[in-house]
């Protein structure tokens, strides 16, 4: 297929066109590197052997997506372009709604003008809130601490009403976990613009000496060592799970959410000593107060993906740890 990639040189946006390029789709991406950097399509470019076709723009300007479908026949999108910092949404609440929803609108209005009815959207778990129950199914309680998460759930609400008004439309609207590694080459890593949110590039940042130390927001929680627990997944399975599901929303109608995790809880502490003992580095981190908002204990149940799909995640946490390290020293 002829794949439209919004926010394509983003870290997952970026891993997703590698594999879908080695699954034999062309791939068509925008970005205007609002939280990436131009050196990613060479990159793409070293891994593949090919170049996907780009334009920088953002995504809220019509005339430039319109000349976008007008120059390319686009088969399906995937919809990755969006802020996508959560403290950041509560200072900025506003440029948080009007770029990411504004921004859909415009992506949407241009599919229907075009014929365009696959979509893949990259949602969040952070649409679950704080859960009662781990691991969290689909069919779980949805509301959001944030602006961030909120744009998310809106444009989940948007996007199943599209489906419910258009008989013809298909969409899939990803629940992602905690993305973390980089490519095995080394060249794709989690690189964003300014001072990081994730977790693991702060951990490379305290393991490389760039910050005194890392800051562990709490110790006190009722999990296994008192810290909180996330489902990290490698960012490639990721990658793959979208391209799965591109296979699934084409012979597809309707809207349908579907998590993306490994159903495997880790701590932070785990995440760190993992990190060490893989790398054989030492990480200096410090316990700080409870960050406000932070769930216990986040899991996915990840069933649903291989009953739709025939996905599931395969790399390992050491696995993502050795492969994050790697990707950042290759890059100095």
């Amino acid at each position: 297929m002829n794949v439209l990639v919004s926010g394509g040189t983003g870290f997952i946006g970026s891993h997703t066109v590698v594999e879908l390029m080695a699954g034999g789709h062309n791939v068509i991406i925008f970005d205007n590197f609002y939280n990436s950097k131009r050196d990613v399509l060479d990159k793409i470019y070293r891994i593949s052997g090919r170049r996907p076709v780009f334009y920088e723009c953002d995504m809220r300007d019509e005339d430039a997506l319109r000349r976008i479908f007008v120059e390319n026949d686009i088969d399906a999108v995937i919809h990755f372009a969006g802020y996508k910092a959560v403290y950041e949404s509560v200072e900025k609440p506003l440029m948080y709604y009007e770029n990411n929803l504004g921004g859909t609108f415009v992506l949407l209005r241009l599919m229907k003008e075009f014929g365009v009815s696959r979509l893949i959207f990259s949602s969040s778990a952070t649409v679950y809130g704080i859960p009662e129950h781990c691991p969290v199914k689909e069919d779980a309680p949805l509301y959001c601490l944030n602006p961030y998460g909120r744009t998310k759930l809106m444009i989940e609400d948007i996007l199943r009403d599209v489906a419910a008004a258009d008989s013809s439309f298909s969409v899939v609207l990803l629940r992602y976990f905690n993305p973390v590694g980089a490519h095995p080459s080394g060249l794709l890593r989690e690189d964003p613009n300014g001072i990081p949110n994730n977790l693991m590039p702060r951990v490379i940042q305290a393991a490389k000496g760039q910050i005194p130390r890392l800051s562990v927001f709490g110790d006190d929680y009722d999990t296994r060592d008192g810290t909180c627990i996330r489902d990290y997944i490698h960012v490639v399975d990721l990658a793959k799970g979208h391209v799965a599901a591109l296979d699934y929303v084409a012979d597809s109608t309707g809207a349908v959410a579907v998590n993306l995790g490994t159903g495997n809880g880790y701590t932070v502490l785990e995440l760190i000593n993992t990190f060490m003992n893989v790398n054989h580095v030492n990480v200096p981190y410090e316990i700080v107060g409870r960050r406000e908002g932070d769930s216990p204990s986040v899991y996915a149940d990840a069933a649903l993906a291989k009953e739709l799909f025939g996905w599931e995640a395969k790399l390992t946490l050491e696995d993502m740890v050795r492969d994050a390290l790697r990707g950042a020293e290759a890059d100095g």
